[in-house]
């Protein structure tokens, strides 16, 4: 990833933990909810290690960008199946897919201009700001608990989708700032 290696570090960090979680967390699901862990899953390791830092020595080799194009290209288009049978979480899923191929094409050697760096069509890039914006927006509001805590010594309510809505948002926010970097 282009632009400061601290902010790289940073998004390696943020997106390794949240794909381990989702990782970890396709262990105890099953069904539906085990293929949204790890799609999940392949998303944030994905971008963790599409964020790592170009300065730093470690950044992936040109060859593995058409890769990364096939492989959420194929990811996109279990997206699509998934979407027809309805969810917005699937069609979000199709969306994040495709914002990986569209990240990982822009970042192709040769797709760069003479002395600039890599970057993409500056209408889809807005796009994608746009979507992820509100995305990142609705997500946080939904973390907001919508009622008062239990009392002091109450039995505390069950456990919610709280850490899941976390890495959804925490993965959220990192597309957002790599297509700003892009």
């Amino acid at each position: 990833m282009h632009g400061p290696a601290l902010s790289g570090w940073l998004l390696v960090a943020l997106c390794g933990t949240a794909g381990g979680y989702c990782l970890a967390r396709m262990r105890g699901c099953s069904g539906a909810a085990r293929a949204t862990a790890g799609n999940e899953a392949l998303m944030g390791l994905g971008m963790a290690a599409m964020a790592v830092p170009v300065s730093s020595g470690l950044a992936l080799p040109g060859w593995i960008w058409p890769l990364y194009a096939v492989l959420f290209g194929g990811a996109a288009l279990a997206g699509l199946w998934s979407a027809g049978r309805g969810g917005s979480r699937h069609l979000h899923h199709l969306v994040g897919s495709l914002t990986m191929v569209y990240m990982a094409v822009a970042m192709m050697p040769g797709t760069a201009h003479a002395g600039h760096s890599a970057a993409g069509v500056p209408l889809v890039t807005g796009a994608l700001l746009g979507y992820y914006t509100v995305h990142v927006l609705r997500s946080g509001a939904r973390l907001v608990p919508a009622s008062a805590p239990p009392p002091y010594g109450a039995a505390a309510p069950e456990r919610g989708p709280g850490l899941v809505g976390a890495c959804r948002l925490a993965m959220g926010v990192a597309m957002l700032a790599m297509l700003l970097a892009l």
